[in-house]
């Protein structure tokens, strides 16, 4: 499980950097058609539960006939993955300096050189923030994988799984509960008034101790 969430987080990463990057850019340097609408859609999955997300997915999956395994799981988490990394490269390509790259262009440096020697590593920083909360993003998801995990494990869903209570200490638990139950009646019944006397109240107390601790050895 930890090896499947490693290989999913290092995956999802590497691809929601990249195309988030290649968006980052193209919504802080350039006006077009339907950018605010791509603003919109980008922001969308940050705003959106995980649940609706994950089940959104999971229908989508099942509508296009895909298996559920580990395809599923990467696919889901760059679909979230690429709004945090887009919001943190834009954050830095806007606060860039429109000089420094027009001092080069000063300097006879063609775009390429430009691209690689002044604005890549200014926007570098951002870049290798929006690739590190991407994967602990993925690496810690849980919700929208155990959506679309199908068999596949993850380490959180691991987690989640090893936290829950044994089947088998279930019914013991709810024998005891009901001996409790029973006995504690029992050493009501002389205390209170109703329908049934006294005999009756305790034998029934009795009776119910007796039947949740004679269920103990059998579960």
């Amino acid at each position: 499980s930890l090896t499947l969430s490693f290989k999913i987080g290092l995956v999802a990463t590497a691809a929601a950097t990249a195309l988030g990057t290649l968006v980052a850019f193209a919504l802080g340097r350039y006006r077009f058609r339907g950018r605010s609408g791509t603003n919109l859609l980008i922001f969308m999955p940050m705003a959106t539960p995980e649940v609706v997300m994950g089940s959104s997915l999971l229908t989508l999956f099942i509508n296009l006939a895909i298996p559920l395994g580990f395809w599923t799981i990467l696919i889901a988490h760059i679909m979230f993955l690429i709004s945090f990394v887009v919001v943190t490269v834009k954050a830095r390509v806007a606060g860039l300096d429109p000089r420094l790259e027009q001092a080069a262009m000063d300097l006879y440096a063609n775009e390429s050189t430009t691209f690689w020697r002044i604005t890549f590593p200014l926007v570098l920083p951002g870049i290798v923030a929006g690739a590190l909360l991407a994967f602990s993003l993925s690496f810690d998801d849980f919700i929208i994988t155990n959506f679309n995990s199908g068999s596949n494990v993850t380490f959180p869903m691991f987690v989640w799984g090893s936290a829950q209570p044994r089947p088998d200490d279930l019914p013991a638990v709810a024998a005891a509960l009901l001996a409790c139950e029973g006995v504690s009646y029992n050493l009501l019944a002389g205390q209170s008034h109703g329908a049934l006397n006294a005999t009756g109240r305790r034998r029934l107390g009795v009776g119910v101790g007796a039947v949740g601790l004679a269920a103990v050895p059998l579960l």
